[in-house]
């Protein structure tokens, strides 16, 4: 799911930045706070603008009702 969620993204022209936790050095830490946030479970956690928008359910969930590109446009993330 992951990297259908990044793909998803970057189809838009976005840069997206991704910590591959299985391989970074502070990963199980990392995936313990992402659980404190309320992210079940905790990958892909999501980030647009330094915000949590949240998992694949809700990426997807935005895209459908075509709220993805005016998150990621006010984030500066992508131009049009």
């Amino acid at each position: 799911m992951c990297h259908t969620i990044k793909t998803l993204i970057s189809n838009f022209g976005a840069n997206p930045t991704v910590y591959e936790l299985d391989e970074h050095p502070d990963g199980k830490q990392l995936e313990k706070e992402l659980r404190g946030l309320g992210c079940k479970p905790s990958v892909p956690a999501v980030f647009i603008g330094e915000k949590l928008i949240g998992g694949a359910n809700e990426i997807m969930s935005l895209h459908l009702k075509c709220q993805l590109v005016e998150l990621l446009l006010k984030a500066n993330a992508i131009w049009v």
